[in-house]
């Protein structure tokens, strides 16, 4: 009898150790989400992007691959402009400081280059998107999208209806329209760390990247 009662004993323990919470599985690997940066950098950053007018929504950290992630991201829903609003259409995850960085460009550079150069405010600019888990073409290293910190440009929509593309228009555009392309291209070379144009080589044919925030070691062509 007490060999059956001890039997038992270890039966029912060990059936109470499998379904223990410090028994649980360990996280399998993979995409990971958190919580909203919590990060005083991240947190000013939010707080300046709001200060100057732009409508944004944080997103949550995440992890999604070897070397790629999403922190300190926003998402942003509209541009502020000095008349009115702009949106930015295509356009994902974005680290807070290259969306600054874009919102002022979009704001300083592209809008009043608009309306000064061809008489009617910016509406919208379209990209190719922001994040994307992947290399610099032809390397072995991951482009700055799988850090969400570049956004690929490639045309500019005024109020007026009228469409400026970085593919048709960098050189078959109009003489105010060339002029227009190759001015906010200059302006965002004050404000992002690499700008690659149609200048640059074929990849960029059809858009601008525009990558990091601008410091000591900016690429601009």
């Amino acid at each position: 009898m007490k060999r059956i009662a001890l039997i038992v004993g270890l039966t029912l323990a060990l059936a109470a150790c499998s379904s223990s919470p410090e028994r649980a599985e360990p996280p399998r690997p993979g995409p990971q989400a958190s919580t909203i940066s919590q990060n005083p950098d991240t947190r000013q950053c939010f707080a300046a992007l709001g200060a100057a007018g732009n409508a944004f929504t944080p997103l949550p950290d995440r992890y999604t691959g070897a070397g790629c992630s999403m922190l300190g991201t926003v998402q942003l829903n509209a541009i502020a402009t000095d008349q009115s609003s702009a949106i930015a259409t295509n356009l994902g995850p974005v680290a807070c400081p290259v969306s600054n960085a874009f919102a002022a460009w979009a704001r300083f550079g592209v809008d009043r280059a608009a309306r000064v150069m061809l008489g009617s405010p910016l509406r919208s600019i379209e990209t190719f998107g922001s994040y994307s888990c992947r290399n610099i073409a032809g390397s072995g290293r991951r482009s700055a999208h799988s850090q969400a910190e570049a956004i690929d440009v490639a045309a500019f929509v005024l109020a007026d209806g009228r469409r400026i593309s970085v593919k048709q228009d960098w050189s078959g555009g109009s003489p105010e329209e060339r002029e227009f392309l190759r001015t906010v291209r200059q302006s965002a070379c004050r404000r992002f760390d690499i700008v690659l144009s149609p200048d640059y080589n074929e990849d960029h044919e059809d858009h601008f990247h525009l990558e990091g925030v601008i410091g000591q070691k900016s690429f601009c062509r």
